[in-house]
């Protein structure tokens, strides 16, 4: 618990530093919506044994999902506030359903370089789960290449997320 409040810690000084230190304009949302897939590593423990006990699963799990993203305030030299919303299907490709839900405040560079931390829900229970990575741009698609910490009482899942969006307006 206390690497949790150390990382929260952490991650609400450098949010609120870069945000504090840049002239910030308001803006139209920006939603930068759309799909994800990739794989979560859950780390010998005792979520590991849960999960293969129970349902026979092993500990490297496809997910599936898409990414409700909006972009609420951006600097001049381009650096953006964010906050994403991942729903995630994991383990199809082992016959079960294993659902999880997302909420990340974050902030992303002119350069695309991103981090963000919140809430994690799944059938592993209730966790943070701290998130870092970047962003390809070609044109008008982007595509976001993210890996995921959630570390909790009952073991460690790691996650690596890919996938694309183009930007809308609402």
């Amino acid at each position: 618990m206390k690497k949790v409040n150390a990382f929260l810690i952490l991650g609400f000084s450098l949010l609120s530093s870069v945000a504090l230190a840049q002239e910030t304009n308001p803006v139209e949302p920006i939603h930068l919506d759309g799909p994800r897939v990739g794989f979560t590593y859950v780390a010998p423990g005792e979520l590991a044994d849960k999960l293969k006990k129970d349902l026979d699963v092993e500990p490297l799990i496809t997910q599936f999902g898409w990414q409700f993203e909006t972009n609420y305030f951006a600097t001049p030299n381009g650096t953006a506030g964010l906050i994403e919303g991942v729903i995630l299907i994991g383990g199809l490709e082992q016959n079960v359903f294993l659902p999880s839900a997302n909420l990340l405040i974050g902030i992303r560079s002119k350069d695309g370089l991103e981090f963000g931390f919140g809430p994690n829900v799944s059938l592993g229970g209730a966790a943070f789960v701290f998130a870092a990575g970047f962003t390809i741009r070609n044109g008008a698609l982007n595509f976001p290449i993210n890996f995921a910490v959630v570390p909790s009482k009952d073991g460690f899942r790691t996650s690596l997320l890919v996938g694309f969006n183009a930007q809308t307006r609402r």
